[in-house]
């Protein structure tokens, strides 16, 4: 199995999926202090990976249109 770096994937357990209405996100593990540090991620395509967390965060279909 390829595994591409631009695209963390993770090999063990499940993926959170969070659906979202924005190109632009902010995650921070979502566990209170056993989180990680917060991290601002830009949807460019469709969906985007936390690279700390592996959350998967996904654009609704028909939102995200704003470019900044």
């Amino acid at each position: 199995m390829a595994v591409s770096a631009l695209t963390p994937t993770p090999l063990i357990g499940t993926v959170e999926t969070i659906l979202v209405e924005s190109r632009v996100v902010a995650c921070d593990g979502g566990d209170g202090p056993l989180g990680h540090p917060r991290v601002w991620l830009r949807i460019e395509a469709q969906q985007i990976f936390c690279p700390y967390c592996s959350r998967l965060f996904v654009l609704k279909p028909g939102t995200g249109g704003e470019t900044h």
